[in-house]
């Protein structure tokens, strides 16, 4: 429950403090006076965005810190969850800077939006005229329905599950789309991957056939250089090998007589060592070049066919082609995985509609056994609150499509009087009706919800008199197990309050200013009093506000 609010430099409140209590609490004040100015820095507390137009005072900030007491409502998971420190007496603080920023505080730890938000949900519920004309929404008329039948765990659980399977519906789709997109570039891609095997490419291949190539389409010319050489070196008087023979002689004979000459012998030796080694080499090579026409166009056939998928490929090199070649092996052998994962997908998507299924006839079943129980309940609330005939016919259907919620449709119909046809409830209800009707489902639902505090704002439109008293006491007796706030202009209501606050607008120093104020019991009965007869308070207000107060 929420035991302090304070405001500062917000719309028309300059400084403002107050305390609350547990139980029933009033709001009155006359229209303008700044109860929705209230609302809005709770909204703030709770998460709702801000702009500059909240400051009072645009030169400085402006700070709303409201104190919790949540030492029954099991919370410490939420903090512990949210890396935040857990307190009994929490302090939400919320700060917006002259330059339009703000900044959120759960217990001097920051926060974003959402995490306020989050915790604004286990906290206050503000109940406005717009929540009452919500009512007739088909998802709050379920959440009113499932929050009886605690289908909470479940929902969630089924939400959980059909967030998958629709995830693997959409994979699904989208493997099926690829799929009969590489369908029709399959048989290309099958007759692309087999011509480049048929060829069996091997790297490093093409510079070994134009090697080959080059030696068996010059044969001749090679053949007549070589010989040509080798007649030179082995010529018996004037060949190479003869002249190095008789230089080496020469040489030799003068060795000893310096170490020139003799360095000059060893060289002439290694080379005539050599050149003899490269005669040799020149004589294998004549006779292994013979010339072999067959060879010569299987060469030919091999490079052409290299040089044609090259160009076909657009590539430069056997090594780009076989790149090319693994690519065209992998779709295809991912085609085929393709029509795996869509077979494991179908599976999939199957057992999980089975699982979606079970969950949304115990969620139906649940529905089934709480609505009489919402009925009878609305029934006899709202008997008591000047509706004796009312009737509803609320019925859910099980479907076959997959909602956020089950797979139910709902008709929630409505009669106020004997003799009249059921009808939906935004078009047969009058707006006290509807004012009632939302009474008597937060007072349902205050016995199956854990939330500290409840708001009502102006929950009484469209009802007065005996009506209103009634309805006051139902908010008494919702106050006996959560903080209740109501924001009213019904004396009657007003009476039933444990404390009573009253928004007042004033000028000073020619500055609007709206205050809060907790009112004396005293004050509180010539608020009442003016409530009823207006400024001017006449003996008969006043005796009668005793009367409502006693």
């Amino acid at each position: 429950m929420i035991t302090a609010l304070s405001i500062k430099n917000y719309a028309l409140i300059e400084k403002l403090t107050i305390d609350f209590s547990k139980g029933f609490s009033i709001i009155t004040g006359e229209t303008g006076a700044g109860k929705s100015i209230i609302l809005g820095a709770l909204g703030l507390v709770l998460g709702k965005r801000a702009d500059l137009t909240s400051l009072k005072n645009k030169e400085e900030k402006c700070i709303i810190e409201a104190q919790f007491d949540i030492s029954k409502y099991n919370l410490a998971a939420f903090f512990e969850a949210n890396d935040l420190d857990y307190e009994n007496e929490t302090i939400i603080r919320r700060e917006i800077l002259p330059s339009g920023k703000s900044r959120a505080f759960i217990n001097d730890s920051p926060v974003n939006l959402q995490e306020l938000q989050d915790l604004g949900l286990f906290l206050i519920d503000i109940h406005s005229q717009q929540q009452t004309r919500e009512l007739t929404d088909e998802n709050v008329q379920f959440d009113i329905i499932d929050a009886i039948a605690d289908n909470q765990g479940i929902i969630t659980d089924y939400q959980m599950l059909l967030k998958n399977y629709k995830a693997d519906k959409s994979k699904l789709n989208t493997l099926i789309k690829k799929q009969s997109e590489s369908n029709k570039e399959q048989e290309y891609h099958t007759f692309l991957l087999n011509e480049l095997l048929a060829a069996q490419l091997k790297s490093g291949e093409q510079e070994e056939l134009e090697t080959v190539f080059e030696q068996l389409n010059n044969v001749e010319i090679i053949k007549e250089a070589i010989d040509k050489s080798l007649a030179i070196a082995n010529e018996e008087q004037f060949g190479v090998l003869s002249n190095l023979k008789e230089i080496k002689n020469s040489i030799q004979k003068i060795a000893p007589f310096s170490s020139e000459y003799q360095e000059l012998l060893e060289r002439i030796t290694s080379l005539a060592i050599e050149f003899d080694d490269i005669s040799d080499e020149m004589n294998r090579h004549s006779e292994k070049i013979i010339f072999d026409p067959e060879l010569l166009e299987q060469t030919n056939q091999k490079l052409q066919l290299i040089y044609n998928l090259q160009k076909k490929h657009q590539v430069l090199t056997v090594d780009e082609l076989l790149e090319i070649q693994t690519k065209l092996e992998n779709e295809v052998v991912e085609l085929g995985n393709i029509e795996e994962e869509i077979a494991l997908l179908n599976n999939q998507i199957q057992e999980k509609g089975i699982q979606l299924d079970t969950l949304a006839t115990t969620i139906h079943d649940n529905r089934i056994e709480a609505i009489p129980v919402l009925s009878e309940k609305m029934i006899a609330i709202l008997a008591t609150l000047g509706m004796p005939n009312v009737r509803f016919n609320i019925e859910v259907t099980q479907g076959e499509s997959y909602f956020a919620n089950g797979k139910d449709e709902l008709q929630f119909l409505f009669s106020a009087n004997k003799g009249t046809d059921f009808g939906l409830l935004k078009k047969v209800a009058s707006g006290g009706e509807m004012s009632r009707i939302m009474l008597a489902v937060k007072a349902i639902l205050a016995q199956y919800s854990k939330l500290p505090t409840l708001i009502f704002d102006e929950i009484d439109t469209g009802v007065s008199g005996e009506i209103a008293i009634k309805m006051g006491e139902i908010m008494k007796e919702m106050s006996q197990k959560m903080q209740i706030f109501a924001i009213t202009h019904l004396p009657q209501i007003a009476a039933k309050g444990d404390e009573h606050f009253k928004v007042s607008k004033s000028i000073v120093d020619e500055d609007t200013q709206s205050e809060l104020k907790l009112l004396t019991d005293e004050e509180r009965v010539v608020e009442i009093a003016q409530m009823l007869s207006g400024t001017i308070v006449s003996d008969s207000a006043l005796n009668h506000a005793k009367a409502l107060l006693n």
